[in-house]
């Protein structure tokens, strides 16, 4: 499989454009750039079946997010608040920022 190039970061605004979840909005936790795939707060939830690791823990069943295709997400541009494209842009400083392509504003990553 090819390994791709992505504007998504961690910690951005994505909603899902296709599948079971479509049209649920949530933030990337976690991106696997060799697999193309990355893990969305709330969107693709699995039950796993935990065994007990050991006497004193029982056994249990845990509900996580599960990873999605990256061409099934799309970056929600926090000025327009639409799902949009992204470009690349080159600031004053030299610095490399995303643009919004709809609106033109600039797309800052949230440290939260």
């Amino acid at each position: 499989m090819r390994q791709g190039r992505t504007s998504l970061r961690i910690n951005d605004q994505v909603e899902v454009i296709a599948g079971k979840d479509k049209g649920r909005v949530g933030k990337i936790l976690k991106i696997d750039h060799k697999r193309n795939r990355a893990v969305v707060e709330r969107i693709n939830m699995i039950t796993k079946h935990q065994k007990p690791l050991d006497a004193t823990q029982p056994g249990q069943i845990i509900k996580k997010e599960a990873s999605i295709h990256i061409s099934n997400i799309m970056l929600v541009c926090p000025e327009c608040a639409n799902t949009v494209r992204t470009g690349r842009k080159f600031l004053e400083d030299g610095t490399k920022v995303r643009v919004c392509k709809s609106c033109g504003a600039t797309i800052e990553t949230s440290k939260k």
